[in-house]
């Protein structure tokens, strides 16, 4: 019987991670009691850096997690009961400092910024004549609403139909609103009275 993909997987990285901890000497053994810290930097740095290589795929990345583990250790050395227990710690703030690295790399992924509500190019403002500048200056100053239904029906082309489709309001909620949008809009524009 063959074997399932899953289990080629599994093998596949058994195999890969094992080879990669036997040209790094082994496993990230704890360290004896009398250690330094320069001495645990110089001993378990690059295992721990390839770790977190592994983790959060990016060399840079990788060396910040490590070293940020070894500034926590450096901060809490005296407090430290164990010397030998400093290899868990470093290698439990890698594992740590990796999954921050990634969910900060989803919440980054994930964030829409707001739209600008006035991004218009410099070359098509420049194209539009004074009177059109002031068009747009003044919609710029209408409530969202109605600059939605505005921008809709004349810069769109869409029905009123189409246009309470889309906004999700009424099609008599449409023309109130169209109408109290081109009234605001002439005030706007006729200046202060």
């Amino acid at each position: 019987m063959w074997p399932s993909p899953e289990q080629n997987a599994e093998r596949s990285v058994e195999s890969t991670l094992t080879r990669l901890r036997a040209l790094d000497g082994g496993s990230i053994a704890e360290a004896p009691a009398r250690l330094t810290l320069e001495d645990l930097y110089r001993m378990h740095r690059m295992r721990l850096v390839r770790l977190a290589l592994l983790l959060v795929d990016e060399p840079a990345t990788a060396e910040d997690v490590v070293q940020e583990a070894f500034t926590g250790l450096h901060r809490h050395w005296s407090n430290l009961r164990d010397g030998a227990a400093a290899v868990g710690y470093l290698r439990t703030a890698v594992v740590n400092g990796s999954r921050s690295v990634l969910r900060r790399r989803k919440t980054a992924r994930d964030y829409t910024p707001p739209h600008a509500v006035n991004a218009r190019s410099a070359e098509s403002l420049a194209m539009l004549t004074a009177e059109h500048q002031a068009v747009v200056q003044a919609l710029s100053q209408l409530p969202p609403r109605q600059r939605e239904v505005l921008v809709l029906r004349y810069y769109g082309g869409l029905s009123e139909a189409e246009i309470a489709d889309a906004a999700g309001i009424s099609k008599g909620t449409v023309k109130s609103t169209a109408s109290r949008a081109l009234d605001a809009l002439q005030k706007i524009m006729a200046g202060p009275a």
